[in-house]
């Protein structure tokens, strides 16, 4: 089991920046992928950024390549999301999910590879 919990949102103008974090709990921690994903009102799910439990291998969504960098410290077990040059449309609410065992489907950022949710972080960005 892993149990998730995020911090680190806020309303923020455009162009600012935040950091995420997601501290785990649970003995599968060492074997989880991580990833994170987002959702605006009356929107999709989306996943936006993923980490291997290796530390090494990341994936991100076309929208936020450049400007969103996750990053994992497993002697902590936490996971972060730096986000860089905020847009008006990176409002949403933010979730950390674990993918245990990692699959191919978490690589992909599809939130049906991920099987342990937080409760989720709110970004607010103004123009």
């Amino acid at each position: 089991q892993v149990h998730l919990v995020e911090s680190g949102g806020g309303s923020v103008q455009a162009g600012g920046s935040l950091r995420l974090s997601c501290v785990a709990s649970g003995y599968t921690w060492t074997t989880a992928c991580m990833g994170w994903f987002r959702q605006a009102p009356g929107k999709e799910r989306e996943g936006v950024a993923y980490i291997h439990s290796s530390l090494v291998l990341t994936n991100y969504a076309d929208s936020v390549k450049g400007r969103f960098t996750v990053s994992r410290d497993n002697a902590k077990n936490t996971v972060y999301l730096q986000i860089n040059s905020l847009k008006p449309e990176d409002t949403a609410m933010y979730y950390c999910a674990a993918a245990v065992p990692c699959t191919t489907s978490a690589y992909d950022l599809r939130a049906s590879g991920y099987n342990h949710w937080g409760q989720g972080t709110q970004v607010t960005v103004s123009s």
